[in-house]
């Protein structure tokens, strides 16, 4: 089973944390700590979301058995995002 990511944030999207869409169906693209009611939940850069994301720095490291710094996962973001729906050009 192919793992889709949120295409905004680059979470692992599961059916619990599909966004919504402006009449309440789900989403499938974005997560709802990004995407809620039809719209973005917070108006930012694609460098803004890298920073906000990598605060979590320490749950992507357990979930992924990984053991990267902060500037290391900001690296990674910088690579993926631009392949993201919200962040191509």
């Amino acid at each position: 089973m192919e793992i889709k990511f949120c295409q905004s944030c680059g979470m692992p999207l599961t059916n619990e944390i599909f966004g919504t869409n402006a009449d309440g169906t789900p989403n499938e693209d974005y997560c709802i700590y990004c995407y809620k009611d039809g719209k973005f939940v917070q108006d930012m850069t694609m460098e803004q979301m890298i920073n906000y994301c990598a605060q979590f720095t320490d749950e992507i490291n357990k979930n992924s058995e990984q053991n990267l710094t902060v500037e290391q996962t900001k690296e990674q973001m910088r690579q993926f995002f631009p392949h993201l729906k919200r962040w191509k050009n």
